[in-house]
């Protein structure tokens, strides 16, 4: 695992998709796999099905299929790392940057930060909470959803899909 330190994964990502979920920083897991949210304990895939995003549990190894459900993953950090706090700020507020272009150029209808500390950091918006911002990033209205790592503890899976499920129900009430 040490040998996927600073590596990246690739984002999935096309222009005009319902919602462009964005996590912190991959994983050392994740990086190693080539795959997002690939570690087993991280709930991003259960959470993903389980508030109807997709009709059934996708793997990480599936995470190409998401495009065809108009979703993609991209990260505010592309650097992999063991654990989130290992990502500095300077680092968060570059990725910050980058994400406002990649959401100006590829237009989904919603970007999804998982993560509020993430989200908090990488914008400046030090009161942040989970749910729709005020804020665009990239003229893309944002979400923000709980982190579904394994460590975020205080969240229960079925907190999560209820988060996640106001998201798609918000993103579905604009047909």
């Amino acid at each position: 695992m040490e040998a996927a330190r600073g590596g990246t994964v690739p984002d999935v990502l096309e222009p005009g998709l319902r919602v462009l979920f964005c996590g912190i920083n991959p994983s050392l897991m994740s990086a190693a796999t080539g795959h997002h949210f690939a570690r087993p304990g991280n709930r991003f895939w259960p959470v993903l099905h389980a508030s109807g995003f997709t009709p059934r549990r996708l793997r990480p190894d599936e995470e190409g299929e998401l495009l065809r459900y108009g979703l993609g993953i991209t990260n505010v950090v592309a650097r992999a790392t063991a654990r989130a706090d290992e990502v500095d700020h300077a680092e968060f507020v570059a990725g910050g940057r980058r994400l406002a272009q990649v959401a100006a150029d590829y237009a989904p209808r919603r970007l999804a930060v998982v993560g509020v500390t993430a989200y908090r950091t990488a914008f400046d918006e030090k009161r942040a909470q989970i749910g729709a911002q005020e804020r665009r990033v990239g003229g893309v209205p944002v979400w923000v959803l709980p982190n579904p790592s394994g460590l975020n503890a205080h969240w229960s899976l079925e907190g999560m899909a209820e988060e996640f499920g106001r998201l798609r129900e918000a993103v579905e009430g604009e047909r």
